[in-house]
């Protein structure tokens, strides 16, 4: 019987590996943004939004639906390994139709073929890409120290190589190659969870049907992330409304994968939880998680519309101006993309509600197609920011109508009052600071920090204060751990 490891230790584990992934071209930024310009960055981030497309075919709805399923069979090393060779080369076939169809639309013809060409190596990669796996599992360290190695060579690779706008071709190869590695990788890990299994027991028919219901909202959910930057780079002839669209993504993204991280480590055992008729555990897990979504997005929101003129030139460098004003306005996504990944996520594909999930994403995205269409032409990237937030709150509105048939939502949204109040006398206080005593964006970052931990200290919160708890018991276990070393 395996043994699980801790939603903390995990959270930890999954936060690592998800702030890894962007904090690669986070670190690169400032970089490449003065080194490609706005132009190159609108080509790589329209041309990436293509492909994207046919990448979530080729995944068809495999990290959703394989987390969920090997989640479900933990214990058992017969049918998870049954299950992950069935699943496995499902993918296989669906990633070479992709390919096929990709390479003789667009990486033939096109004006930006020779990009395309580059990065089908991601492609390619999503065929060889087993985290849901591990993840189903909850094995969430393997999939940091992959990266950590991985994403650092990448890191030193672009600023030695990429040196100008010539080199965006360099810039597309490193991240690719970097992809296909990572997921190559995680495959010497396999022989300890998994043993032979004869073909002719294989039932792959049997998970197309499921993997089709979890990828129509996974390519809503994808269209929704990359319809933007399409529509921006279809419709807007100057390419550097993408590119400012990017950047501003990067920095909210980040933020949004740190609110919605402990998401995926709860996933697992929320369906565990599910099969084994637990109730119970599913609320209190989906309440925490709750909690958690507002206590960290109420001050990153505030905190980054507080710091984002002083930010943006700073990080981006000279021209990018445009951003702090995106920045500003796309913040607020923070936490309704949190809210949407608590009780789609979290509650509705664990357990098996996938129809209803997949009802809110698709009413969504073609919300948002509709303003991006209406919204763009005359305002650019903030249309394509105000056509995201109105999506989230669609998306919201309606999971709030499925859900809450089982779980009670006065309950769990009553105990998120404590982060408005901390968040709204830290943005008071760092506003009086502003105008009578220093303006420093490092300075209002400290003490707003300080302010808010110390509101939800004096107001007992039980999560922060659990946070706090917990904390002092991993230091002193390092302690003890160095101390019986020596």
């Amino acid at each position: 019987m395996m043994k699980k490891n801790s939603i903390t230790k995990n959270y930890v584990y999954n936060l690592v590996y998800q702030i890894l992934i962007i904090l690669l071209p986070l670190i690169t930024t400032p970089y490449i943004s003065r080194v490609l310009g706005a132009e190159s960055i609108g080509i790589y981030s329209y041309t990436f939004s293509i492909i994207s497309y046919f990448i979530i075919f080729a995944n068809l709805g495999v990290s959703s639906y394989g987390q969920r399923e090997i989640a479900y069979v933990q214990n058992d090393e017969n049918k998870r390994s049954k299950i992950f060779w069935e699943i496995t080369i499902l993918k296989y076939v669906s990633t070479t139709i992709s390919f096929i169809i990709f390479y003789f639309t667009y990486a033939n013809h096109s004006e930006y073929s020779f990009y395309f060409k580059l990065l089908t190596i991601y492609l390619i990669s999503a065929a060889f890409d087993i985290v849901w796996f591990f993840q189903g599992l909850e094995e969430f360290k393997k999939t940091v120290l992959r990266n950590i190695f991985v994403r650092l060579s990448c890191l030193i690779l672009i600023f030695i190589l990429v040196k100008d706008s010539k080199d965006l071709w360099k810039y597309i190869c490193i991240y690719a190659i970097s992809e296909f590695l990572g997921n190559l990788s995680l495959w010497i890990y396999l022989p300890k969870y998994l043993k032979r299994v004869k073909i002719r027991e294989l039932n792959i028919i049997q998970h197309l049907k499921p993997t089709l219901e979890l990828f129509i909202p996974q390519i809503s959910l994808q269209i929704y992330a990359v319809i933007d930057k399409t529509m921006l780079g279809t419709m807007i002839v100057d390419k550097s409304e993408v590119g400012y669209y990017e950047q501003t993504q990067k920095i909210v993204n980040l933020l949004i994968t740190i609110v919605t991280s402990l998401g995926t480590v709860i996933v697992p055992r929320i369906a565990n939880n599910f099969i084994n008729n637990n109730k119970r555990s599913i609320t209190q897990y989906l309440s925490k998680s709750l909690k958690f979504t507002f206590m960290l997005s109420i001050p990153m929101i505030l905190g980054i519309i507080i710091v984002a003129d002083e930010f943006v030139p700073i990080f981006f460098g000279n021209g990018y101006q445009k951003v702090g004003m995106l920045i500003k306005i796309l913040s607020a996504i923070i936490l309704f993309t949190g809210i949407t990944n608590v009780f789609g996520v979290q509650y509705l594909i664990p357990t098996k509600k996938q129809k209803q999930y997949t009802i809110a994403i698709i009413v969504g995205t073609v919300i948002n197609c509709v303003l991006n269409y209406i919204l763009i032409p005359y305002l650019g990237a903030i249309g394509a920011c105000i056509s995201s937030i109105i999506c989230q709150i669609a998306i919201i509105f309606i999971q709030v109508i499925y859900v809450n048939k089982n779980l009670d939502l006065r309950k769990m949204f009553a105990g998120t009052i404590n982060y408005f109040i901390a968040g709204i006398i830290m943005l008071i206080v760092i506003e009086l600071i502003k105008m009578f005593i220093i303006n420093n964006m490092y300075v209002n970052i400290l003490i707003g920090g300080i302010i808010y931990c110390g509101i939800l200290f004096i107001l007992r919160d039980s999560l922060f204060i659990e946070g706090i708890n917990k904390g002092i018991y991993l230091i002193n276990t390092v302690i003890n751990k160095v101390k019986t070393y020596k």
